[in-house]
């Protein structure tokens, strides 16, 4: 059994082949055979016979020739050129977030393999402002380059999933903390400053206010909700492909909160807010999430703030 893994470099990226790699088998897929992981950068790779990395864009047709040789059995399709960076270089975010992309999909289809493929999509694809509440009924409208690609990636491989020439499933994530510091362009990225920040007994600045509201998940608990998809495309994909994961709803005061009673009581003089209100408005004002679907479907969040926390003290 053959995975591809794109955009296998980054943080997210990066644990998820961890965690394929320490897997005896992948339910509803066997046992892995061959790790194909691509990156513009990759790093180290795993010491696992099983894992071939190529370095490159995905986009690139000769990159794209050899990492999908042999054939995939699944995909995770997790690169992207992020938010602020797809507003600041329009062509470059069009070329991978949506051209490169369905460079991919147009290849899998000629390969005839109908392969599962896992996409990351983002919470983006709501735009802003939000409603006083989001739930499964609530209508994409993206206000970002970059919400617009991930928005009609979904509906292509909805499209792709009912023709029969793959087996798509797309998970909207919500802020994944703490990211560690890189030039990656993503304008939610504060929200792992903060953490990161505490977390180390640092001060930091945020382009939010306190009282700023976030959909959060830490790194575990992604890759968990990757894995569960993977296992619903071995399933019938019945009237859903896609499905807003669920997250916890915090307040950047209250993780600030979080902090103090963990440590002497001096997060709190440690954090200066400077809002912008374009990512304020953007990733910094989310409502209350309802996502009683795709909790049916096995998906799931840390369960709470401290949790949360936990788990991303393992990543530190």
């Amino acid at each position: 059994m053959n995975i591809l893994v794109t955009g296998a470099g980054g943080y997210i990226g990066h644990a998820l082949v961890e965690r394929l790699c320490a897997l005896t088998d992948l339910p509803g897929y066997g046992v892995p055979a061959r790790i194909t992981l691509c990156d513009v950068k990759l790093g180290e790779l795993p010491p696992d016979p099983r894992v071939r990395g190529i370095e490159g864009s995905f986009a690139d047709s000769a990159v794209l020739a050899a990492i999908t040789e042999p054939a995939p059995d699944l995909v995770f399709h997790l690169a992207c050129v992020a938010s602020g960076r797809a507003e600041e270089q329009f062509d470059l975010g069009l070329q991978v977030n949506l051209t490169g992309s369905l460079q991919l999909l147009e290849r899998l289809r000629q390969q005839g393999k109908s392969p599962g493929f896992v996409f990351t999509s983002s919470i983006a694809v709501f735009g802003a402002p939000l409603p006083d509440h989001v739930d499964e009924q609530t209508p994409a409208a993206p206000a970002l380059s970059y919400g617009a690609h991930k928005l009609a990636m979904e509906i292509l491989l909805a499209d792709y999933t009912r023709r029969g020439f793959l087996r798509a499933r797309t998970v909207r994530l919500p802020g994944i903390v703490p990211r560690p510091p890189a030039p990656n362009g993503a304008w939610s990225a504060f929200s792992s400053t903060l953490i990161r920040s505490l977390a180390a007994g640092q001060s930091c600045t945020m382009p939010v206010g306190p009282d700023a509201t976030l959909w959060l998940m830490s790194r575990t608990c992604c890759i968990d909700n990757l894995l569960n998809a993977a296992w619903l495309a071995t399933q019938a994909p019945g009237e859903k492909t896609a499905w807003t994961l669920p997250a916890l709803h915090v307040s950047v005061r209250e993780i600030v909160a979080a902090f103090d009673a963990r440590g002497d009581g001096t997060a709190s003089a440690r954090v200066c807010y400077a809002p912008e209100p374009a990512i304020e408005a953007q990733f910094g004002s989310q409502p209350p999430l309802s996502t009683p679907a795709a909790c049916a479907a096995g998906f799931r969040h840390d369960g709470n703030l401290q949790t949360l926390l936990d788990h991303a003290a393992q990543t530190l």
